[in-house]
């Protein structure tokens, strides 16, 4: 995979299935290569941990994994899954355990953050893929605060006006479980009220795209949910656009 340093989400990423196809994308690029890093595409689960941080020490963390990796959904379209993992699980608890590390190493003193995590069949271990120090895209926000009820936005923003004083205190958190199901639709104005189970807590309203977010006290509930309405979403709303080099906005 060849990634621009300075773009989000999966803007910009370009695929290179091998030397040949490299070397005339290198050329292409010229003195941009700076601006460019090579990785390996391991095509395995990808979870991820959306925290709060207040004097370099994680003081809130919920841990997700997504349904179809986003870059897979990036380069060949599809529906966009993530809900919560089962707490206290194993991948629940060694996630949590290698954020805080990786938290500490990184240096973060206090905000937000988003970090990625590759979990590889082939040794069944977790990598690390990548950090920013910002609220999760994709409506992240609001499936953690369904199954939560922190806002992050809202705590960054506390966090941020308690400056250095140490006043910052995380807010009181539910353990309940929540997902979400986002894809373009061919829709301007696409109707989901079809889908009507009771664990719907928000419906996202956004030109040609159908999403929801789900909401559950269950840790089986909502990724059965959302086995079934990516198959629905597919029929009923998904459209597929070309990859953007740059961002729109």
């Amino acid at each position: 995979m060849l990634k621009p340093r300075q773009e989000a989400s999966a803007i910009g990423i370009k695929k290179i299935d091998g030397r040949p196809d490299l070397s005339p994308v290198l050329e292409q690029l010229g003195d941009q290569q700076s601006s460019f890093v090579l990785e390996r595409f391991l095509p395995d689960e990808v979870y991820h941990v959306d925290l709060i941080v207040s004097d370099n020490e994680v003081v809130f963390s919920n841990v997700s994994k997504y349904g179809k990796p986003p870059m897979n959904v990036a380069q060949g379209g599809g529906v966009f899954t993530t809900f919560t993992v089962p707490r206290r699980s194993n991948e629940d608890a060694e996630l949590r355990q290698i954020n805080r590390d990786l938290i500490a190493a990184l240096g973060l003193l206090r905000g937000v953050a988003h970090a990625e995590f590759i979990w590889a069949h082939e040794d069944r271990n977790f990598y690390f893929l990548e950090c920013a120090a910002r609220v999760g895209g994709a409506y992240i926000n609001e499936m953690v605060e369904a199954a939560t009820g922190a806002n992050l936005w809202r705590e960054w923003a506390r966090i941020e006006i308690a400056g250095e004083n140490g006043s910052y205190e995380p807010p009181p958190v539910r353990e309940e479980y929540a997902g979400v199901i986002l894809s373009l639709a061919r829709q301007e104005d696409p109707d989901t009220s079809g889908y009507s189970d009771p664990e719907v807590w928000l419906r996202i309203k956004k030109r040609h795209h159908a999403g929801l977010v789900l909401r559950s006290a269950s840790p089986e509930r909502v990724p059965a949910l959302l086995e079934d309405y990516a198959q629905r979403f597919a029929d009923d709303f998904l459209a597929i656009a070309p990859q953007r080099d740059k961002p729109t906005a």
